[in-house]
């Protein structure tokens, strides 16, 4: 728990469970205990003017995180991956948080380009595509870089990304205290130390400099390897907030 001030994400966390259907299949998928539900019913109700609606074309639990913002989302990408918690069902639904999500604006992302490179867009690049690709943390524009015609991909954090998640991991430890507290079941589970490791993966994640050297390493590695083809860095075109690639077609992108 990191302070007070967390309370009312908490309630409104809760109340976007409750409005959009899945505070119900969310306890069921996570075979909570009686009192829990109870419990979080109680908290919940008197704070349902604060429920967001999220997007209705969504699948209850799926609708929730997005409305909520991209910890939770982050937090639903990695429960895809979890059917063994969650159950198959609710996994499946999670898969649509993994790069299908609404981009943010094409002059944003410019906008972002410009500040850490002090260069305008149009001086780094002859081509820039709208994004391709969007997820919780980043999303994908196409281009060409001006001064070597090279087709490249560029990864760009959304804007205040920061400030969203660790706002929103901080409200997740305020409920992961209150899981523990009010089903001392849910302690075999850690919740916190759930918590802790997950801000650990995603604040990582808000460097891209450290995806670019992961990527650099492998590129290395695999060079003298038959029938590969690994997209190269272009370093001087990547900093914390931008990462630009060599294009490969089919490239899959994840954040």
């Amino acid at each position: 728990m990191r302070g007070p001030h967390n309370i009312v994400r908490v309630a409104r966390t809760g109340a976007t469970f409750v409005r959009t259907g899945a505070m119900g299949v969310a306890l069921e998928a996570l075979n909570a205990p009686p009192a829990f539900r109870v419990a979080a019913a109680i908290l919940s109700w008197p704070f349902a003017w604060l429920g967001l609606r999220g997007d209705p074309k969504l699948p209850p639990v799926p609708r929730a995180l997005t409305a909520l913002g991209p910890a939770y989302i982050k937090f639903g990408q990695i429960l895809s991956t979890r059917p063994d918690v969650v159950g198959s069902e609710v996994a499946a639904q999670l898969t649509v948080l993994q790069d299908k999500l609404p981009p943010f604006s094409t002059e944003q992302a410019k906008r972002t380009i410009e500040r850490d490179f002090n260069l305008p867009v149009d001086a780094m690049f002859s081509e820039f595509s709208d994004a391709v690709a969007a997820a919780s943390i980043a999303q994908v524009h196409r281009a060409r870089l001006l001064e070597s015609g090279r087709e490249v991909e560029v990864k760009v954090l959304r804007p205040g990304i920061g400030r969203a998640v660790q706002k929103d991991i901080d409200a997740c430890y305020l409920i992961a205290w209150l899981a523990e507290t009010l089903a001392p079941g849910a302690r075999r589970l850690r919740p916190r130390d759930v918590i802790a490791h997950f801000e650990g993966t995603v604040l990582r994640e808000l460097d891209l400099r450290i995806e670019a050297s992961a990527a650099g390493e492998f590129a290395a590695n695999t060079a003298e390897d038959e029938g590969w083809s690994v997209p190269q860095v272009e370093w001087y075109m990547s900093s914390r907030q931008v990462m630009t690639l060599a294009w490969a077609e089919g490239l899959p992108f994840s954040d």
